[in-house]
């Protein structure tokens, strides 16, 4: 019995090892207050300036802004690269790349074949696990999406990583990335509605992006920032 109780304590070791070391790599990149701009507004993507609905409606208020203020690209197309490495399904390569076309409509982007150039890297690898205070392992995640800043030319810039997990299938493919790369547009938070495609929970009928998902989008860009300043 020692020995059991021994061993799952230097597994939870290991795993808050990794995550930490996950923390770690996202916030060693952060610049100081002193070196943060001031937080400014960009114009409105022309994609996102035409964009009309009678429906106003949003869930703009479920949207925190970082220190940073929000998180909003200004410099367009946005660059996604899709792994491709140990030949995963063709299926799976499909609907993500389906996912990236459908958020295109609203903002630019464009799939890159080489990791180094993106500014969105989406991998087929298995979230770490989500460890309590206590320690005690809550759940597994399908799905994950991370951020850094760094600066370029004295300009601070985000990088994202989604990890996608290897056990999605079907619809649960496009679905579950349709919601992390809404997350790395700029919707840094999420729906209480389940016909919203940032909806907080994965649900059985995958939904399309929403009024409402637009709506929210195109209000987060219309906020301060000091990235891309």
């Amino acid at each position: 019995m020692l020995n059991k109780n021994k061993i799952k304590q230097q597994f939870l070791t290991f795993i808050i090892l990794i995550i930490s070391t996950v923390t770690l790599i996202i916030c060693n990149h952060f610049p100081t207050k002193a070196e943060q701009p001031k937080l400014q507004i960009h114009p409105l993507p022309l994609t996102l300036e035409k964009w009309q609905n009678n429906n106003q409606d949003d869930y703009f208020d479920q949207i925190k802004p970082t220190k940073y203020g929000y998180l909003i690209w200004s410099k367009f197309p946005v660059k996604v690269f899709i792994d491709k490495q140990n030949k995963p399904d063709k299926n799976w390569v499909n609907s993500v790349t389906q996912a990236v076309q459908d958020w295109e409509a609203y903002l630019p982007l464009e799939i890159v074949e080489n990791s180094e150039l993106a500014n969105i890297i989406i991998l087929r690898k298995t979230p770490p696990l989500e460890i309590d205070k206590k320690g005690k392992i809550t759940r597994a995640r399908s799905a994950l999406t991370t951020y850094q800043i760094y600066q370029e030319n004295n300009i601070l810039l985000p990088k994202f990583t989604i990890l996608l997990s290897p056990t999605q299938t079907g619809e649960y493919i496009i679905s579950a990335a349709r919601h992390e790369i809404g997350h790395t547009l700029g919707i840094w938070g999420h729906s209480l509605s389940p016909k919203d495609v940032l909806y907080f929970s994965q649900i059985r009928q995958p939904v399309s992006i929403s009024v409402r998902d637009v709506n929210t989008l195109k209000k987060i860009y219309q906020q301060p920032t000091s990235l891309g300043w």
